[in-house]
């Protein structure tokens, strides 16, 4: 496709935190350019807007060498931040007020949240878990600062016209069972391939106790188990149920896109087969606009 790509996963901008977070390999970022990963240290602040404003220099700078952007990833926040301009009005600019909150989630558990969030906005409520410390302080963050609902917010930014009008936007999905199969896999793999050691790295660079290292998934676990309050199994088996609780959320975001054109990928029997359907439909909406 002569393309390059633009990482949008929230996790990846981060260095030193490889395996947890499923970045491409050498190998891969050899073949195709990738942008927006290693981007700051773990303990550096970062959120959507610094996201939008990269991407969209990088999604410039491969557009004017001739080049086709192509963005992917899961966080859907990150992906709507860029193709819909859609972005909070405060920027994340109120880390007093963040600090606080997380302190309140420490000593009062976060059902106390949980339970303010429901009473100034119940739409947020019912689409954020009860688990998901991060997404529930960002909602009350709005709240508190700009006086509206998170939700509100959402509302607004789908009703915003993409910037973009040469726009495809695939989605590949499975059936639950094996999806949630090759991520109990995955999970495996990544201890394999050395996922105790990173977090350790992590722990030794003064990185453990950061939001991002300390709060991402399969790393808070981790350091958990290296804390000695869980054992091996124990932190495997919750990264397990925290990431197939992730990829449903996942799915209910971007399910609310009309926008996607779903491919049950589990239908094809190779990956070459998968890769030669989705390259058609790409190439023929290239054609469609003018693109060759």
């Amino acid at each position: 496709l002569n393309g390059e790509i633009v990482s949008c996963d929230s996790m990846q901008v981060y260095k030193y935190m490889d395996i947890g977070t499923a970045k491409a390999g050498k190998k891969e970022r050899e073949s195709v350019p990738h942008h927006l990963i290693d981007v700051v240290t773990p303990d550096e602040e970062f959120n959507v807007a610094k996201f939008q404003r990269l991407a969209r220099n990088a999604i410039s700078d491969i557009e004017s060498r001739g080049k086709i952007p192509i963005l992917v990833g899961g966080t859907g926040l990150y992906i709507k931040a860029i193709i819909d301009g859609f972005l909070f009005p405060w920027e994340g600019k109120t880390p007093k007020l963040r600090e606080a909150l997380k302190k309140e989630a420490e000593n009062k558990v976060v059902d106390v949240l949980y339970g303010r969030l429901k009473k100034v906005d119940s739409k947020a409520a019912r689409k954020i878990h009860p688990n998901d410390t991060r997404r529930i302080i960002r909602a009350l963050e709005v709240y508190i600062t700009t006086g509206r609902p998170i939700s509100e917010l959402w509302q607004e930014g789908r009703k915003r016209k993409t910037p973009f009008d040469k726009l495809l936007m695939i989605g590949l999905i499975r059936k639950r069972q094996v999806l949630y199969e090759r991520i109990n896999t995955r999970c495996d793999q990544m201890i394999d391939s050395g996922l105790i050691e990173e977090t350790k790295s992590l722990l030794d660079k003064g990185y453990g106790n950061t939001l991002t290292a300390g709060q991402a998934l399969g790393y808070k676990e981790i350091v958990h188990y290296l804390e000695g309050k869980s054992s091996l199994k124990e932190a495997i088996d919750l990264i397990k149920l925290g990431t197939r609780r992730y990829a449903k959320r996942q799915l209910i975001w971007f399910r609310a896109d009309p926008r996607i054109l779903w491919i049950d990928i589990g239908v094809f029997n190779t990956k070459d087969e998968a890769t030669r359907c989705i390259l058609s439909l790409v190439k023929g909406k290239m054609e469609s606009i003018g693109i060759t």
